[in-house]
């Protein structure tokens, strides 16, 4: 299964990669229903690298700043639960919770369920999110939990990108 989800991320990361700018003409020419193709982008994105920042700030240009945080926080939020998904799997394979008191440091006792935790590393830019959502995963934290302090920062980060994209689009 991670296999899999390994070669799903690959796959998608080369198309996602490759065709943005088709991705974009694709999604502003739908209409209304640019922005269900944008939720579903951004769970894709989940699976990759590739930053779905941009995707926000165009979706904000297209469709204004409160549809766009919508999609984007829902879309990031599906992104994160199947990063989280990825990172159960991983840890399963790995047999991650027999071993983790085996870390050095102790970082087998970093408390990932900790809401605090999961919402302020959530917040680190960069990768920050997606390897909260992969350590949610492996730790095995309970998914209502994970998905109430995803959502938190992930909404506020998807209005300041949207509104920012808005922004940007009435300037030109």
């Amino acid at each position: 299964m991670v296999a899999f989800s390994l070669l799903v991320m690959v796959v998608a990361a080369v198309f996602v990669a490759a065709d943005l700018d088709q991705i974009k003409a694709f999604i502003s020419g739908i209409g209304a229903w640019g922005v269900v193709v944008s939720i579903a982008v951004y769970a894709l994105l989940g699976l990759t690298l590739v930053p779905s920042e941009p995707l926000t700030v165009l979706t904000g240009a297209l469709f204004g700043p409160l549809v766009a945080t919508l999609a984007a926080g829902v879309g990031n939020t599906l992104a994160a639960v199947v990063e989280y998904y990825v990172g159960k799997k991983i840890g399963q394979a790995s047999n991650f919770m027999e071993q983790k008191e085996k870390l050095p440091l102790g970082l087998g006792r970093l408390p990932v369920d900790s809401p605090l935790f999961l919402i302020g590393a959530r917040m680190i830019p960069g990768y920050g999110p997606k390897a909260v959502s992969l350590l949610g995963g492996v730790y095995h934290v309970p998914l209502a939990r994970y998905v109430w302090t995803a959502a938190i920062p992930t909404f506020l980060g998807a209005a300041i990108f949207a509104f920012g994209g808005f922004g940007l689009g009435n300037l030109f």
